[in-house]
């Protein structure tokens, strides 16, 4: 049995690296006492699996992580139950870390890695919404955007423009505007501060955007779904790939 569970990580934890929220989670799977199944060999480590890691700085709605359980664990026991999992998750884990929703996912099931396409990302700026907003028309209006990176040591030039999908803006606030940009995160994939280059703000720096993760997304642009949404079939026939049992903040659940 796998179980997958999404997560916040909010607030001043967003500054700690991937690899140490793995190692909070590692603690957290202890002190809630899942029966999780182990690596073989001379340094048994859980068998857990995260999806697209979140940059340094970045906050988010929707993480994910895939938890393999011990295969005589009985999936009736007390310790399992999804309905208060969230709950007795969020317990252990550090402030600004909360599991607000979980579900079994079949183990032969593609990663969370491999599964995710696309991402929604929520940016606010300092930028007035005016001077964002024309920004915006010249990023979508243009045929190719071209983006230096370096690779293994070599600069290439990539064309950025097929992984932005999408982009609303938000200029309620005059002091500043809110984008809210899906990005492709296969193939062709962009980083929001990728994203944030491209638009050339003179006075904004890239590191003093707030950005947070709202959505992480599945399949096609015609079948997208959160990595822990069920098909529109999987209710009627029972289909083990996700059994989507949710446990979610009422304001999150909207997803």
């Amino acid at each position: 049995m796998r179980v997958r569970v999404r997560y916040t990580k909010q607030g001043k934890v967003r500054f700690i690296s991937h690899r140490d929220t793995a190692r909070a989670w590692e603690r957290a799977i202890r002190r809630a006492q899942l029966p999780v199944a182990y690596t073989e060999g001379f340094s048994p480590r859980p068998k857990v699996h995260f999806g697209l890691a979140l940059s340094n700085g970045h906050e988010s709605d929707a993480e994910y992580i895939d938890i393999d359980l011990h295969p005589e664990a009985d999936p009736s026991a007390p310790v399992l139950q999804l309905d208060t999992l969230p709950q007795r998750l969020s317990a252990v884990l550090p402030d600004g870390i909360s599991a607000i929703a979980c579900g079994s996912v079949d183990r032969g099931a593609p990663s969370l890695q491999a599964a995710v396409t696309h991402c929604t990302w929520q940016m606010t700026f300092s930028t007035p919404p005016d001077v964002l907003r024309q920004r915006v028309d010249q990023v979508l209006a243009a045929d190719q955007l071209p983006l230096r990176r370096v690779r293994k040591g070599r600069e290439r030039v990539d064309d950025a423009r097929p992984a932005v999908l999408a982009v609303e803006t938000d200029d309620r606030d005059p002091h500043g505007g809110t984008l809210h940009v899906e990005l492709a995160t296969q193939q062709r994939s962009l980083r929001p501060a990728e994203f944030i280059e491209l638009l050339q703000l003179p006075d904004e720096p890239v590191d003093e955007v707030r950005v947070r993760r709202v959505h992480q997304r599945t399949g096609s642009t015609g079948a997208r779904r959160a990595p822990l949404e069920s098909p529109p079939s999987a209710a009627r026939t029972g289909d083990d790939l996700v059994r989507a049992t949710w446990t979610a903040h009422a304001a999150l659940r909207a997803s």
